[in-house]
């Protein structure tokens, strides 16, 4: 809301119209009472100056009658436009000029017939005085009106650099919760595949050692070494990019190493069949890492909760889409479902295959089909960012679980 109390600049425009009207009582040398009453009128005018700011239409027609009284008492001429230029001038400042405009050109009108009924030359009169005072009228009226264009412009380029101001900060708070959730969840897939191959290596270690099998737990705890060294290469290469500490970085796991990533789960005990079908080399390196963490998750779930022996992994590239199927021959589905309290991977994995603008279909797969790939789901969810469960089986009785993702190529960067 605009400032509406008076200004310096106010009381100088009130004083130079209480000026001008004492000057020219000073030369004209009126009666003794009409001195005084000019002066009053002068100091009228100069009070309505300092009310135009909060009050400019009441001012304004205020001032418009005081000049009219001015010239029906015979006092000083003044003429109609230096006593009225202050007003006209904050009124338009104000945004009403048409205002200003009809009472200036009123004001001229009956001035220029009251001077040719009092017998004043028509030449003189129209000719020379209505020019001039027509003139700075439109003059005060004109600077009002821009001074107000000029300011509401300023305020509207303060208003857009707020904005765009506002939309940065905004922008770098989106940025930064994108790469928090990245950042989590490369720090959940990699911990998560790490400790469970851990935990079932250290569990075949210990049995080993019960039965005095010293070669069989070495092969375990020499499983634990490597899948613990690469989790530590990996989260070195997640804090070196919040530390942006510069230097070379860890390469982003992809298509090159799911085969380690199928052994070290094969140490584990778990038979993994790996198919990779199509040109997988030529596909950008952002479809690889997905495909890897996927992998990685669903085996991990597998691991985890599963009860398998057997997990089929099946990678297709075809022009313009990659497929994707993890089916296992387990218990049918993490407990509790996908959308439990552990099913934070399985969002995970969705947010990744999102980002991409693929999908992700999780659900248990009939019995017996799992170890040859047969996917047709009795019970089925997709997920786009997410995953909601839709029904099926339950994680009663066999028949294994199936994670499909289909990634349209087109448009991934490379």
């Amino acid at each position: 809301m605009p400032d509406t109390s008076p200004t310096r600049a106010d009381a100088l425009l009130a004083a130079a119209t209480l000026g001008l009207v004492a000057v020219a009582v000073a030369a004209d040398r009126p009666a003794p009472g009409g001195s005084a009453l000019a002066v009053v009128a002068g100091a009228v005018l100069g009070g309505l100056v300092l009310g135009a700011r909060r009050w400019p239409l009441p001012a304004l027609l205020a001032t418009a009658v005081v000049i009219l009284g001015y010239y029906a008492l015979d006092l000083p001429p003044v003429g109609v436009a230096a006593p009225a230029a202050a007003v006209l001038y904050r009124v338009s400042e104000r945004g009403h000029v048409v205002p200003a405009a009809v009472v200036a050109g009123s004001l001229l009108a009956v001035s220029v017939v009251a001077r040719l009924a009092e017998g004043d030359d028509i030449a003189v009169v129209v000719g020379t005085e209505l020019g001039s005072e027509a003139a700075l009228l439109l003059a005060v009226i004109a600077l009002g009106d821009a001074v107000r264009n000029r300011r509401s412009l300023r305020a509207a380029l303060v208003r857009q650099a707020i904005a765009a101001d506002e939309e940065r900060h905004r922008e770098a708070a989106r940025q930064v919760e994108a790469e928090r959730l990245r950042i989590a969840r490369e720090v959940h897939d990699t911990l998560g595949h790490t400790m469970s191959v851990i935990t079932l290596q250290s569990a075949v270690a210990r049995e080993a050692l019960a039965d005095s099998d010293p070669v069989q737990a070495e092969n375990a705890l020499a499983a634990i070494r490597s899948v613990s060294g690469s989790a530590m290469a990996e989260l070195r290469a997640t804090l070196g990019t919040l530390r942006r500490e510069p230097g070379p970085r860890e390469p982003v796991p992809g298509f090159d190493q799911l085969p380690a990533l199928v052994d070290g789960v094969r140490r584990s005990g778990l038979a993994v069949d790996l198919r990779v079908e199509g040109p997988v080399d030529t596909l950008p390196a952002v479809v690889g890492s997905t495909v890897y963490r996927v992998v990685q998750e669903a085996l991990t779930n597998v691991l985890r909760h599963a009860g398998a022996t057997r997990v089929t992994v099946t990678v297709r590239a075809t022009p313009g889409r990659l497929a994707l199927e993890v089916v296992d021959d387990g218990r049918g589905g993490p407990p509790g479902g996908p959308t439990s309290g552990r099913g934070q991977g399985l969002r995970g994995m969705a947010e990744r295959v999102a980002l991409l603008g693929g999908t992700v279909e999780t659900g248990t797969v009939r019995t017996g089909t799992a170890a040859t790939g047969d996917t047709r789901a009795t019970g089925d969810t997709r997920a786009t960012g997410g995953t909601r469960a839709t029904g099926g089986t339950g994680t009663s009785g066999g028949g294994g679980f199936r994670v499909s993702v289909h990634l349209p190529l087109a448009g991934v960067a490379a």
